[in-house]
């Protein structure tokens, strides 16, 4: 291959990468990093009362408690109004109905909350938080349900 062909083929790699992406400073970059930390965080917690991480009670306070901080952080990500994000999979619906959303944002923060405090008062045990997982999951599909865009 010549050097033009190896140069034109540099500089279509580098437009295409230049091209895709949100930009992780923007408000829904910042949001999806909370929310891709989030994920993370609660599958950890799911997967260690589900048998496929090994139970550390240690571990599980910790991530309920980064869980806990990390409820609270993307919804002021959220502008007032919609800005017309094409890679967002958040719905009109946020910034039509915010009352709602805002009351389901509250009972995700009081349900991570009751969590974080749970998983503190030591001994606990797998069986004593798994409730407690669950409402955090039902809160968080509960909102999807309504909010967000598959």
């Amino acid at each position: 291959m010549n050097a033009k062909k190896i140069f034109i083929l540099a500089a279509a790699c580098l437009s295409l990468v230049a091209c895709g992406g949100v930009d992780p400073n923007s408000p829904l970059g910042k949001r999806q990093a909370i929310f891709k930390e989030m994920l993370r965080t609660s599958e950890d917690l799911g997967g260690m009362l589900r048998g496929r991480i090994s139970f550390d009670e240690q571990r599980f306070a910790t991530g309920a408690t980064k869980l806990d901080q990390l409820s609270r952080q993307p919804w002021q990500h959220f502008p007032q109004a919609q800005e017309g994000d094409a890679d967002s999979a958040a719905r009109d619906e946020v910034w039509q109905r915010q009352e709602r959303f805002k009351e389901l944002v509250r009972e995700l923060e009081a349900s991570t909350g009751q969590l974080a405090s749970a998983a503190q008062a030591r001994p606990f045990t797998a069986q004593g938080v798994a409730p407690l997982v669950q409402k955090v999951e039902d809160n968080c599909e509960a909102c999807h349900k309504e909010f967000r865009a598959y």
